[in-house]
């Protein structure tokens, strides 16, 4: 539950672009005020009447007809809305944002981009505010990531992540320690084992080292899938492939153990311990159960989520032409 990662964040622009440019267009146009070319208050004003309602806007300025920058960076500093004496007097005739919105459209977006100063997914927007007689371009630059997370509506689960990975950590630290205690048993009988010589015939005294260090096994697996899962990698919960990534391997790991065991039982069986002949078939039986149903949702899974692709699409292609 880290951050999204980079290419998570530029495939889902790319998949709501033109939601992202209507979002965009609606911030500028409703402070999009021609007496922000003049004043500085009005566009301190401005950004914290935005910050409050749209916490991905990082930057603000305005620049003229020319596209030199006449206005100072206006910023959050410490979540206080500042105007910070830097930029201004810069030619920004060359940037994107300025000299594509010279040839048409009032609004135009950049693409994604790392920014100098954050190092960070962001976004450049400018608008274009006044008559023709005196006019100039407003320009924020926002952070494309939480602008993702706000148009999904994820910004209130992102605040309680540190929570929820601390809580996988405790439970995955739970597992390792029961790992530990499983491998020090295993040690022990190992030990044991080897000091009263050779092992009669017969024995199954190896076959409960096995199943130790086997449980282990399967215990720090789990752990492992666990922490990677919930805790080091980034997990889309509005993607059905995360979940069934989760799904997978978290049932792949309780077939290599079910399926060991099984193997050692069908072993004990063969050495006298007919008793034993039974739950080895029955847990086969298990597995072979387990692994089909495991196939049959994962590629249900697969396409059902090419479908709802498919029908994203048509919906954004249909939404486009009718723009």
């Amino acid at each position: 539950m880290v951050a999204m990662s980079y290419l998570s964040v530029i495939e889902r622009y790319h998949e709501h672009e033109q939601l992202v440019k209507e979002m965009l267009e609606s911030v500028l146009v409703g402070i999009g005020d021609p007496v922000m070319l003049s004043d500085p208050g009005m566009r301190v004003r401005a950004m914290a009447e935005i910050a409050n309602s749209y916490p991905f806007v990082e930057l603000l300025y305005v620049l003229d007809s020319s596209g030199m920058q006449i206005s100072d960076n206006v910023a959050i500093v410490n979540r206080v809305v500042q105007s910070i004496p830097v930029g201004k007097n810069l030619n920004r005739s060359h940037r994107p944002y300025f000299s594509k919105t010279q040839q048409s459209e009032m609004l135009k977006i950049t693409h994604p981009y790392l920014s100098n100063a954050s190092g960070k997914l962001c976004l450049s927007a400018s608008y274009r505010i006044g008559d023709e007689q005196e006019y100039g371009y407003i320009v924020v630059d926002v952070n494309l990531t939480q602008l993702i997370e706000f148009m999904m509506g994820d910004s209130a689960r992102r605040k309680a992540t540190p929570l929820f990975k601390f809580i996988y950590s405790a439970l995955v630290l739970g597992l390792f320690i029961m790992v530990t205690v499983l491998i020090s048993m295993a040690t022990v009988d190992i030990v044991d084992l080897l000091s009263e010589g050779l092992v009669p015939s017969g024995s199954i005294k190896p076959f409960g080292i096995i199943i130790f260090i086997t449980l282990a096994l399967a215990v720090f697996d789990l752990g492992k899938t666990i922490l990677e899962e919930e805790v080091l990698m980034h997990k889309d919960i509005f993607r059905h492939s995360s979940t069934r990534r989760t799904i997978t391997r978290f049932i792949s790991t309780i077939l290599i153990a079910i399926s060991i065991e099984a193997l050692l039982t069908m072993f004990k069986a063969s050495l006298g311990e007919m008793e034993y002949v039974q739950p080895a078939i029955w847990m086969m039986f298990a597995v072979v159960g387990l692994l089909v149903g495991l196939g049959i949702y994962v590629y249900l899974g697969a396409k059902a989520e090419l479908l709802l692709k498919q029908g994203n699409g048509k919906i954004s292609a249909g939404h486009t032409s009718n723009d």
